[in-house]
């Protein structure tokens, strides 16, 4: 996994302030009560600022993340979000929990084939038999019939603007897409521009991979939908939304 979320990390709540957090938690929880529904001990990879994890605690799920940035898990454990700082291809905890998560296509972020197998064998290990595996990924079909396009995007509050420009750069035979983000700063105390530039590499997956890659690391794949939805996957659905049951 590149080292991704540097500067970024410190405008991340800024630009995602109107992710509607409430309604992706609660399509979680209704994907766990669907297949699990006396589970309560879920553990969630790439947790970011505890967006979705201060949700689901409030919902009642005994929850704890792992994030690898250490500004996101300062962030998260100043709101109250039990986390640490570890990176999800490799890491050691002794508990066992229902479910594993891992939202906002953080899977997405993992680009080779041996860094996924181990992101997947790290979630059976520490799931108990018959535990879940929930995670939502960029669809390829759905990336090559809309095809990435460059987006600008401009937030602010009392003390800063921010202006992102995303440039995807699509690497057809690898399945993964480069965004080139540009993003300039604005401190309004000092009227000074700040300029910082990160690349966010992206892959995206099919049906038949991620069915694939669950039946070698001990899962059975038990529901491939649109994110929120619940909608059957199309050429239009960017976010697929997956379910894996531990064999």
């Amino acid at each position: 996994m590149s080292n991704n979320f540097n500067l970024y990390s410190k405008y991340y709540d800024l630009l995602y302030r109107n992710k509607d957090y409430i309604a992706e938690a609660n399509y979680i929880d209704s994907c766990i009560k669907s297949y699990s529904p006396y589970a309560k001990k879920i553990l969630e990879f790439g947790s970011g600022t505890g967006g979705h994890g201060l949700i689901l605690k409030k919902s009642g799920y005994d929850i704890y993340g792992l994030e690898r940035s250490k500004q996101m898990v300062e962030e998260a454990l100043l709101h109250g979000f039990p986390c640490e700082q570890a990176d999800i291809t490799n890491f050691e905890l002794t508990a066992k929990f229902d479910v594993v998560i891992s939202l906002f296509h953080v899977i997405s972020y993992i680009n080779d084939n041996p860094s996924l197998e181990k992101v997947f064998r790290n979630a059976s290990k520490n799931l108990d038999i018959g535990g879940l595996f929930i995670f939502d990924i960029w669809y390829s079909p759905a990336v090559y019939h809309q095809k990435p396009e460059t987006r600008i995007k401009k937030v602010e509050n009392e003390e800063i603007i921010v202006i992102r420009m995303a440039e995807p750069e699509n690497h057809i035979n690898s399945n993964v897409v480069d965004v080139n983000y540009s993003i300039m700063v604005k401190d309004k105390r000092i009227e000074k521009w700040t300029e910082f530039h990160e690349t966010h590499s992206m892959r995206h997956f099919s049906i038949p991979e991620i069915s694939l890659l669950a039946s070698f690391t001990g899962f059975e794949l038990l529901k491939a939908e649109e994110f929120l939805t619940k909608r059957n996957p199309s050429i239009n659905t960017w976010g697929v939304n997956f379910i894996l049951r531990k064999k």
